[in-house]
């Protein structure tokens, strides 16, 4: 029998988006494999993780591709965004959380993708007029992972329905974002 790495990956991101500290021994459990063959798909917890991130890189960069950043107004693509982007918040959420990612030396270069594209969008907006030209995109972008981690996190914990899930992050970042019109 042959284990799928994927739905390893999955189940193991799904474990450490509820309980980051897991053992290798709760993400063998939860993917339903032993322990050693864990090991042999993944030598160790770095190796891991850095597995997961790439799988929810490539995912959100999907998610980007499906959101269509560029057609629109910039708040319309951002509300596609959020909801293609829903499906892998958990995973985001965790791996905002990950320290060792952001601490390594040759960071993944899909991070700067990601961010080049989701900061684009802002930019975008700015330039439009639709979006407040006194915050940055890097620190919108920023704030928009930190919200969707956020949601995540409060749907996880049944602080939020997940029905809601879309409209609360749009909301509150445009709320926030949208250029004022002093009367």
């Amino acid at each position: 029998m042959t284990t799928d790495r994927e739905q390893v990956l999955e189940s193991a991101a799904a474990l450490l988006t509820r309980k980051a500290t897991a053992t290798m021994d709760e993400v063998a459990r939860a993917a339903g494999i032993s322990r050693a063959t864990l090991h042999r798909l993944f030598a160790g917890r770095d190796t891991l993780v850095r597995a997961i991130e790439d799988m929810s890189l490539r995912r959100f960069e999907e998610a980007l591709d499906a959101a269509r950043l560029d057609e629109d107004e910039a708040s319309d693509a951002l509300r596609r965004l959020v909801a293609e982007a829903e499906p892998v918040a958990g995973v985001l959420a965790f791996l905002i959380t990950e320290n060792q990612l952001f601490e390594a030396e040759g960071m993944n270069e899909g991070w700067d993708r990601i961010d080049d594209r989701v900061s684009a969008l802002f930019r975008r907006g700015q330039e439009s007029g639709e979006f407040r030209i006194d915050l940055t995109p890097a620190w919108l972008t920023d704030a928009l992972y930190g919200l969707i981690s956020s949601g995540a996190w409060s749907v996880q914990d049944g602080r939020l329905a997940a029905k809601d899930f879309q409209y609360m992050i749009v909301e509150l970042l445009l709320g926030g974002a949208r250029r004022s019109v002093k009367r």
